[in-house]
């Protein structure tokens, strides 16, 4: 019976998939904007130097903005294609991303450049996935759909203090005189805490009302050098949803198997999941997860944490202790025998002899970032600020690829 449904699935999935490219919409425009059509007018693209490629970049002088989209009407975001000269990781950072929807005051996007495009601590991978790619390192492709009801206006600023010379763009879209009253509008939310406070799980997405799904999240991690390459992933991945309070509805079993690893956490690129920098010797890695074979939709409200716990054998854990390094011991797992050192009163110290030995998993803190993509049923909705220059920018490396 598992056979036959799970084939029954796959044979209407690719029907379905066949049907929207065979069949023909109905009143439907395909528009593409550029710096060689800006407005996507119809018949005005490509005028400059006489038709001979005459406009295909502009500048992006530091503290300016520029306008890559602005359209009104109905309509589709199906990709989007952009690439710059400077690429270094402060530059990724500098840039802000925006999209404001339907005349909103608010952008449902607000993030830095190169986060919003798949990839954290603002470096560059040759990768693909289902929503993002980059071919060779040097573009930022993606295909996510996003659909608009009134207009549609997309910014990119450069709060850097460099000019940038050279920014090429292309964005794919068709508009409609009919809308889907279903369809719900884009989001994208970014945060970076450089330093989580221990037994206090960082916001991937801080709580939002409405209705909605949410896409997923890319996540980069820069392990705190005090834990002496201590594993930093054991966090679990918690999705509060349609009113859960003190515990979630969803929740994993540890970083790397949110993103469907096991037993740590090498590079590895696949369409819904995937880690992309897993660099021991500097202690950083930036991996994602995107829910599409298992959506996850909410009615009322959502909030996404994950914790950051690590942990290293337990004569490791006391000598860390001893140095003063912030921790709180959680766990001590030594198969079969398992303790959960929360749930004694009061809890006790690993020196404890009654306590066995085995593997530790503690409470810790880490430089931790997150983009975090979701659907909303309205255009704009209050939250937090993207974080200051100084902190979405401290602290990171050059990318091996601009060197």
């Amino acid at each position: 019976m598992y056979y036959k449904t799970t084939l029954f699935s796959l044979l209407f999935a690719t029907t379905l998939f066949c049907q929207q490219l065979y069949e023909f919409p109905r009143q439907t425009a395909t528009r593409w904007v550029s710096f060689e059509n800006t407005s996507g007018e119809k018949g005005k693209g490509g005028q400059a130097n006489k038709g001979a490629k005459g406009h295909a970049m502009e500048d992006l002088p530091a503290g300016s903005s520029k306008v890559l989209l602005d359209t009104k009407g109905s309509g589709i975001i199906h990709r989007m294609w952009i690439t710059i000269s400077d690429r270094s990781p402060h530059m990724l950072r500098s840039l802000v991303f925006q999209i404001f929807w339907d005349d909103a005051e608010i952008p449902a996007v607000n993030a830095p450049f190169g986060d919003f495009f798949g990839v954290g601590l603002g470096r560059r991978v040759p990768f693909e996935n289902v929503f993002f790619s980059d071919p060779e390192g040097r573009s930022f492709n993606c295909c996510i759909p996003m659909p608009f009801k009134k207009a549609a206006r997309i910014v990119i600023k450069n709060q850097s203090d460099k000019d940038l010379d050279m920014l090429f763009y292309d964005i794919n879209f068709t508009l409609s005189t009919e809308s889907n009253p279903n369809a719900l509008y884009f989001y994208c939310y970014w945060n970076r805490v450089p330093a989580t406070k221990p037994g206090v799980d960082y916001e991937i997405l801080p709580n939002i009302t409405g209705k909605g799904r949410f896409l997923g999240t890319n996540i980069g991690v820069i392990g705190n050098p005090v834990y002496e390459k201590s594993w930093w992933g054991e966090g679990e991945v918690k999705i509060y949803l349609d009113g859960d309070t003190d515990f979630p509805t969803l929740v994993g079993t540890g970083t790397e198997d949110y993103i469907g690893s096991a037993w740590g956490q090498g590079e590895f690129y696949h369409r819904f999941q995937g880690c992309l920098i897993a660099d021991t010797d500097l202690d950083r890695w930036a991996f994602y997860r995107y829910h599409v074979p298992d959506p996850v939709y909410f009615y009322n409200n959502c909030r996404v944490t994950i914790q950051q716990i690590g942990g290293n054998y337990k004569d490791k854990v006391i000598e860390l202790e001893k140095k003063g390094v912030p921790m709180i011991p959680i766990s001590i797992h030594q198969a079969p025998r398992f303790t959960g050192l929360l749930e004694k009163q009061p809890v006790p110290e690993l020196t404890d002899p009654s306590l066995h030995d085995g593997w530790v998993n503690f409470y810790r803190s880490d430089d931790i970032s997150a983009a975090a993509y979701f659907y909303l049923d309205k255009p704009s909705v209050e939250l937090p600020p993207l974080p200051p220059l100084d902190i979405r920018t401290g602290n990171l490396l050059q990318d091996k690829l601009d060197e």
